[in-house]
């Protein structure tokens, strides 16, 4: 290759400066033409690189006829994958394979007797294998990526140079992860240090990894299902050198034994994403419980002392990538560490000790306001948030009114009773009450439904009154989806949001221990349904008629805007009345129930241009807004405000990430600013935006779950509606939010990533 390099005059860089001129191209224009990096060609300019062969063999003909007809020609060759190579127009078909049907079964002997083209590909592919002993940065040559400083840095400087890749990537959520994995599987593919590659994401990102690694890097990876594993071992044989597979279909019992079958050779690297989901904690007795997610990676990490967990194989490369390595908690993320070196930090004592040199080893984390561009600029663009308050209509505050009355008393029976389930059932309705007159309905209709099954059960002696107390006993551990988890935590069920089914099981949570109980609280949920129908019939929504002035406000005319709820009722009403805006074929969605085909489908609906028959408004629920990149779009509206901050943080990131081009993106937050849970909620915005401005950053929302330890802000607010003490509760969120509080946190915060 040194000698071929010789052809390359000296004067490279003003010949490439010069040709640019002439041709009237930008930077990124020639790199498009040439099928390279802007980085590439900004760096040949420089001097700091020199063009390859292949390249520069392309900008030589540009200089004679000042075209090419270029583009990037995958390359195939023996049993080694190379992309992404330069080829003329002319070249094309000498380095193109015949076709499969043609070749003979038995493969062909690189020799005199063998076809030209099929030795000149294996020439080729094995040349290129080569090619950063020239280059470092190989990759980012053949990849269709313009690769940031900071993903550089990751994988050029940390993550390439160590033999055994034991590393957990924790940049902040929208750091370009997935760009930075491929390109480290590119380099490592390339280079032919690996050959077996499996990724392990959640299930709603198996598609979007699918795509990012075969559309940036040309690497043909295959997804397997269930389905899969039923019909054969999927991890056996030579497709199944590149895999993809979620999470929960690896954890299965029939998925996972396919792993530990003779057949299956062991994988190389293995990829999980969203890491923080490989869960483990510690119990107030100090025994540890595991997820099967974590004790999946212990197996795959070499980790595991549970015969049923155990495989034959460990992998030799492990990479855990995740925005949220610390979760508040000091157990679960030394479980994190304990599946990167097993043996040496087999206590958290042991990690406690670990060195911090050590630990940089195996740790990368950087947020936001360190990334930035080439020439020191900021990657991401400002954020501002602003709350738009509403007042409700007149039968509006009649519902609000009478049901917060339901929801009061029965809370504080509940409560009294010690009914969890019965308590979450009431804070439901209060969350669905504040999100829309419909999803208010449909829950009380469900409601209504339940109490008629527990009546009949009991009038027709199939449930006794002792046995209705049992049941309520038995339920009482359902958890509240949208306190404890986050968004990306939440798994569909059965084409289902994990929050319509943990709903579904407390709207059966009652007080009553009599049938005479459940009898009075059926007719007051049957008064408040038909409230609510009469109300919904009106067409009076007052929230609706504020989205619908940021939706038609003439300063956002042509513009994309995604509008978020916590709830699938809320987004079904929703898509319905913007259709009625006139915005009828125009409107895309998506929710936990949809599978990543469906939910692929809608985003690119809502990608392409209007003009072109796409979409100018996009409805999600939280579920459906994992691993979703709409950067493209700047305007979002939440029409709900969660009662978990973390997740506005995790909505701000589909809009607010790399490659978002407007400055500044706005956030629209809807509030009915009189109401108690609108009061608490107002001045919690407030106080969010207030410390984000003040320090220029928004790691507040890093430790804004700290911030609430010992109090939810759910609990804030219930007290406000319960036990009618709005006051108090925007007191205290007022209290546990100030700057110093906030910068002592994000201290703690950085020691305890070490």
């Amino acid at each position: 290759m040194g000698t071929r390099m010789k052809h390359i005059p000296q004067d490279y860089p003003d010949r490439i400066r010069r040709l640019r001129a002439k041709l009237g191209l930008s930077q990124k224009r020639l790199a498009e033409l040439l099928g390279v990096s802007f980085a590439s060609v900004n760096r040949w300019e420089n001097g700091q690189t020199r063009p390859n062969r292949l390249a520069w063999g392309q900008i030589l003909r540009l200089e004679l006829d000042g075209s090419g007809g270029l583009r990037k020609q995958p390359l195939t060759g023996g049993s080694s994958q190379v992309d992404g190579a330069l080829f003329a127009a002319e070249d094309k078909a000498a380095y193109r394979l015949p076709d499969r049907r043609q070749l003979p079964e038995e493969p062909y002997s690189i020799d005199f007797t063998a076809p030209p083209e099929i030795v000149r590909l294996a020439v080729e592919a094995e040349r290129l294998t080569y090619g950063h002993l020239f280059s470092p940065a190989f990759a980012t040559e053949t990849s269709l990526i313009d690769p940031l400083p900071h993903q550089r840095i990751a994988v050029y400087d940390h993550m390439l140079p160590q033999p055994r890749l034991r590393f957990l990537l924790a940049d902040d959520a929208g750091a370009g992860k997935t760009i930075m994995a491929g390109l480290y599987i590119r380099e490592m593919l390339t280079r032919r240090l690996i050959r077996r590659v499996l990724i392990v994401p959640p299930a709603g990102l198996v598609g979007n990894w699918q795509r990012e690694l075969r559309t940036l890097f040309s690497l043909p990876f295959k997804i397997v299902t269930g389905a899969d594993a039923r019909a054969g071992n999927p991890f056996a044989g030579p497709e199944s050198d590149l895999v993809i597979v979620s999470v929960d279909t690896l954890c299965s019992a029939q998925t996972f034994a396919r792993l530990r079958e003779s057949g299956v050779e062991p994988y190389d690297l293995v990829v999980f994403d969203e890491a923080h989901k490989l869960s483990a904690d510690r119990n107030p007795d100090f025994t540890v419980r595991k997820t099967d997610r974590y004790r999946l990676a212990e197996a795959i990490a070499g980790a595991s002392d549970d015969p049923d967990w155990m495989l034959p194989w460990r992998c030799h490369h492990l990479l855990l990538l995740t925005a949220t390595p610390h979760m508040g908690k000091d157990f679960p993320y030394f479980c994190l560490w304990r599946l990167l070196e097993p043996e040496i930090l087999s206590t958290i004592d042991a990690f406690n000790a670990y060195p911090a040199q050590a630990r940089r080893r195996h740790f990368l984390r950087r947020t936001k306001e360190e990334m930035v561009r080439f020439d020191g600029t900021p990657i991401y663009p400002k954020r501002e948030s602003r709350t738009l308050s509403y007042d409700l209509g007149p039968a509006e505050q009649r519902l609000y009114d009478e049901t917060t009355g339901y929801i009061r008393t029965y809370y504080n029976r509940a409560r009294i009773l010690n009914r969890s389930a019965a308590r979450l059932a009431m804070s439901i309705f209060q969350r669905r009450l504040a999100s829309s007159t419909w999803a208010l309905l449909q829950s009380l209709e469900r409601r209504l439904e339940k109490l008629d099954g527990l009546i009949e059960a009991i009038r027709t002696g199939r449930l006794t009154e002792e046995q209705l107390t049992a049941y309520q006993r038995k339920i009482d551990k359902t958890p509240d989806v949208f306190e404890r988890m986050t968004a990306d935590e939440e798994e569909p069920q059965e084409g289902r949001e994990q929050n319509e089914a943990v709903e579904d099981q407390a709207l059966t949570g009652v007080v009553a221990t009599s049938l005479a109980e459940l009898q009075a609280e059926r007719r007051e949920v049957f008064d408040l349904l038909g409230l609510a129908r009469r109300v919904f019939a009106s067409g009076e929504e007052a929230k609706f008629e504020k989205l619908r002035e940021v939706v038609q406000d003439e300063r956002f005319k042509d513009e994309k805007i995604l509008i978020f709820t916590e709830h699938r009722d809320t987004l079904d009403f929703l898509v319905r009345r913007l259709e009625g805006l006139g915005y009828t074929g125009r409107v895309a969605f998506i929710h936990g129930g949809m599978d990543y085909r469906e939910r692929e489908a809608q985003v690119a609906f809502f990608k392409r241009p209007a003009r072109e028959g796409g979409a100018n408004l996009m409805v999600a629920t939280d579920a459906a807004g994992e691993g979703i990149n709409l950067q493209f779009c700047w305007l979002m509206v939440n029409y709900d405000i969660p009662w978990n901050p973390a997740r506005l943080e995790q909505r701000m990131g589909r809009v607010h990430r790399y490659k978002q081009m407007h400055d500044p993106v706005l956030i629209f937050n809807l509030v009915a600013g009189k109401t108690r849970e609108g009061k608490v909620l107002k001045t919690l915005l407030e106080k969010l935006e207030q410390i984000r401005r003040e320090l220029g950053s928004d790691k507040v929302f890093d430790v804004i779950g700290m911030q609430f330890e010992g109090v939810s802000l759910k609990e804030l607010i219930l007290l406000a509606v319960v036990d009618g003490q709005a006051d108090e509760a925007v007191r205290q969120v007022e209290g546990r939010l100030t700057p110093e509080q906030v910068k002592a946190r994000l201290a703690q915060r950085e020691k305890l990533l070490g």
